[in-house]
């Protein structure tokens, strides 16, 4: 494998890359990882559906969730947490700032995209009914549950997440072999899960496809009957009490805590 050196040297050359891409290539790359992550978090709502015991579904959500991040990385597809890495090409005067800001934007917005398609898909799918509407009630109460967050809250969560997540960009990294790439992702992304940890990207999915479901009436009566606050549930609520504190605290896990420590640490030219 590659060493941690190693691997920070590498990514000059990839944030020059990534940060390159013609505009359709980046929001298509990065609507395509917003599927991804979308799908993982499909995936770790119904692995969780009926399980009672809190950390147990935990556990299970974060068994299944790696797999989002896992195709990410082995498609070559464009996430805003992980481009938070770009800050080391930045750094090393490899990119400009607008030229950062500017793939941050549009992988943002394809992520976005990506993520909220998924959502439509699900709730016209059906598969919200599984286990007599018990994923529609999961869908809502974690949605709800990621609005009703404080700033801080919001923003310290995203901050220990997007540490992770880079941890498991420059892991997979490190690798030179596709089951080297799944392994160094794994872990790092259970922790997170398992900690209920706040990821952007994935909440575009999480918070959309439960304000949706609460498009039906079955799914609404279900909700309220387990005194789950449905009126928090809403657009405002969506980007200001969850994306906006966790968009900025996973700029700070992983643009500061390792893209800037790896710069420092690794790169940094000493006089």
């Amino acid at each position: 494998m590659l060493s941690a050196k190693e691997v920070a040297e590498q990514y000059i050359e990839l944030g020059e890359k990534k940060s390159g891409y013609p505009l359709y290539k980046m929001i298509g790359l990065a609507i395509l990882a917003g599927i991804f992550i979308a799908l993982a978090s499909v995936a770790s709502n119904t692995v969780s559906a009926t399980v009672e015991s809190g950390s147990i579904a935990k556990l299970l959500a974060g068994l299944v969730f790696p797999g989002g991040l896992i195709m990410v990385l082995c498609c070559g597809t464009e996430l805003f947490t992980g481009d938070c890495l770009l800050v080391i090409s930045l750094l090393k005067k490899k990119i400009s700032l607008f030229r950062m800001l500017r793939c941050w934007f549009f992988v943002y917005i394809g992520n976005l995209i990506g993520s909220v398609i998924i959502a439509g898909l699900i709730n016209m799918s059906g598969q919200l009914s599984f286990f007599n509407n018990e994923l529609a009630l999961t869908t809502i109460k974690v949605a709800v549950k990621k609005v009703s967050y404080t700033f801080s809250q919001g923003l310290a969560m995203g901050i220990l997440c997007n540490i992770l997540v880079c941890t498991a960009v420059i892991m997979a990294f490190s690798g030179k072999t596709l089951s080297d790439k799944v392994l160094g992702t794994f872990f790092p992304i259970l922790l997170f899960i398992l900690s209920g940890f706040e990821h952007c990207v994935a909440n575009m999915y999480y918070i959309p496809s439960g304000m949706m479901a609460l498009s039906n009436s079955e799914y609404v009566k279900m909700a309220v009957e387990h005194n789950i606050h449905i009126e928090k549930l809403n657009i405002g609520s969506f980007f200001i009490n969850n994306l906006l504190p966790v968009t900025i605290g996973n700029i700070i896990g992983g643009a500061i805590f390792i893209g800037a420590f790896y710069w420092f640490l690794y790169l940094r030219e000493e006089h």
